[in-house]
């Protein structure tokens, strides 16, 4: 039973429910791994996957987060503003610090390139990370070519062929492909989450959660003696 668990997530780079999810999904792994005897857990493997919530979204956005919102949504923006201060919430109790008011709204799909780059040199798991982080946290613009190479270097990538890479579009068919399979499945929305190909769960879900949809795959892989899982989304869907 030594084979990794599988989880691919479809996520955005713009969504705050994406970054809280990451960190719950993060702390079920640890929750479930906490849950068994020391080394009896399995491995688990995570791939990000592409998903734009606004691909219509210009690259430099004039306005603030509360004018995007309040446009896109057509809600009022002291409606909006108790939005965003629930969900600054729930990401503290996750320990992000999400700042609003610094946030530059953007197009997303070239931090998606990025994504897949990272994905083709190993290291996507810590790109994702720094690009959500850049975004909710810091104030940093995750749209222009430019803005995305820095970020890339940070973290030791090559920047003149991570800019070479972004300007050719190189990983953007592999971008279309993400979405494309986002909608043969059915996804609407994001956080997105895909067990073993299995099981589907929807939104950022409480660590239990999580710990709980791992503990139950490796149950399923002792009693079938590691029958491969059927492909596809299951039925099994929870949602936010």
């Amino acid at each position: 039973m030594s084979e990794a668990i599988k989880v691919d997530v479809w996520s955005d780079i713009a969504c705050p429910w994406c970054y809280i999810g990451k960190r719950q999904l993060e702390g079920g792994i640890a929750q479930y791994a906490a849950s068994v005897a020391e080394g009896a857990a399995l491995p688990v493997e995570i791939e990000y996957h592409s998903f734009e919530l606004s691909p219509d979204t210009p690259v430099d956005f004039e306005g603030s987060e509360v004018d995007f919102l309040a446009g896109h949504k057509g809600l009022a923006p002291a409606q909006v503003e108790g939005m965003l201060e629930r969900v600054t919430g729930i990401a503290e109790s996750v320990g992000l610090r999400y700042d609003y008011d610094a946030l530059q709204h953007t197009n997303t799909v070239k931090a998606h390139q990025l994504i897949h780059y990272a994905k083709a040199h190993g290291v996507q798991l810590e790109v994702k990370e720094r690009l959500l982080k850049a975004y909710f946290e810091e104030g940093r613009h995750v749209g222009r070519d430019e803005d995305l190479a820095d970020l890339a270097a940070e973290i030791g990538l090559d920047r003149a062929d991570v800019l070479r890479s972004l300007q050719s579009n190189e990983f953007l068919a592999d971008v279309r492909a993400d979405q494309a399979q986002a909608v043969e499945f059915g996804i609407q929305g994001v956080p997105f989450f895909v067990f073993d190909s299995k099981y589907g769960v929807s939104g950022a879900q409480e660590e239990s959660a999580f710990a709980q949809v791992f503990a139950q795959l490796a149950e399923e892989r002792g009693e079938a003696s590691l029958v491969s899982a059927p492909a596809g989304v299951a039925d099994t869907e929870v949602s936010q």
